[in-house]
């Protein structure tokens, strides 16, 4: 049964426009160890803590810790002006990145909920942040079209994409496998990034407005896009081919992520809700009709399938379950 299993409502002071989900990951067990202190390390792994992250046009980083399927507020994160537009969860799902209208950019240690470092950035407006796969980068785009890559140990610039003349970039994906970077811009123009070229390897033009989100599947063999023409494309990376159009939002899809399997990906729009879909049908499963406003982003649990969460204008964050 598609369900709402939990609603946190005026989780911000202001809308709600990012949200990340990470888990810790497992210690490795030493082989020394007797069979009682394994038994407890898989105890303690497995009630390990998970977060979600928010950020908020009221300035604020939240992380909320999530157990047996309620959110409590763990940090609160200050710093930020002019509302937090991006927040990321480092793989191993120890650090947060988030960025600003402010032009910021900065790293938190999500156990303590101390700031590691403010990276600076320029006089640029930074929309979205992302990890690279091995936790080595955050990567963003910039009202240049250009792709920054700060290292994350570094805190300085390292790698500089171009996307020759491109328009403001909303939306930044890397993909799992670590050899792209896909770019979204306000213009439409979607650009796939070869990472160990630094080079411009696709450019798409399948959105004739702003792409908000975008992501890979968990193969890296497909792109999804979100626009505000209200519809989804699914591009194969290697042939740069469409491989689905999807609509049935009557309005801006403005999040897009795909299941940790990759077989379903949910999408979420400004016309308040947030759909499943089926990747081998093309199809809408299931429509959540639980928010009041515009649903700026949907994330997934990073290992069950049927898990994900949903930020909105309306401040609050929604938690969902689905059928396996």
């Amino acid at each position: 049964m598609y369900s709402l299993i939990h609603k946190t409502e005026n989780a911000h002071e202001d809308s709600i426009w990012t949200c990340a989900w990470g888990k810790p990951k497992r210690k490795k067990e030493n082989n020394h160890d007797n069979e009682d202190s394994r038994d407890s390390m898989r105890s303690n792994d497995d009630e390990s803590s998970e977060y979600i992250v928010t950020g908020s046009v009221d300035d604020s980083v939240k992380v909320w810790e999530h157990k047996d399927g309620n959110l409590k507020i763990k940090h609160k994160l200050s710093g930020h002006s002019l509302g937090v537009v991006s927040v990321a969860i480092s793989s191993d799902g120890t650090k947060c990145a988030s960025s600003s209208l402010d032009s910021s950019l900065r790293l938190w240690d999500l156990e303590s909920g101390d700031k590691i470092s403010s990276i600076e950035v320029g006089p640029v407006d930074i929309w979205t942040v992302v990890f690279s796969p091995d936790d080595k980068f955050i990567v963003s785009g910039s009202h240049a079209g250009k792709i920054h890559m700060y290292g994350t140990e570094s805190c300085k610039e390292e790698q500089t994409l171009d996307t020759r003349g491109g328009k403001f970039t909303l939306s930044v994906a890397y993909s799992p496998d670590e050899k792209y970077i896909a770019s979204g811009a306000i213009d439409g123009i979607i650009n796939i990034f070869d990472v160990a070229y630094g080079k411009v390897l696709r450019t798409l033009e399948g959105h004739a407005m702003p792409i908000r989100s975008l992501c890979f599947s968990p193969d890296s063999q497909l792109l999804l896009t979100a626009s505000d023409d209200g519809h989804m494309k699914l591009y194969d990376v290697q042939s740069a081919n469409v491989a689905g159009t999807m609509s049935g939002h009557a309005s801006w899809v403005l999040g897009v992520a795909f299941a940790p399997d990759g077989q379903k990906f949910a999408s979420s729009s400004s016309d308040h809700t947030v759909k499943i879909w089926g990747l081998a049908e093309r199809q809408c499963l299931h429509t959540f009709k639980d928010h009041s406003d515009q649903v700026w982003a949907v994330k997934y649990h990073p290992e069950k399938n049927n898990t994900l969460v949903s930020v909105s204008e309306d401040k609050s964050i929604n938690l969902y379950e689905y059928p396996q």
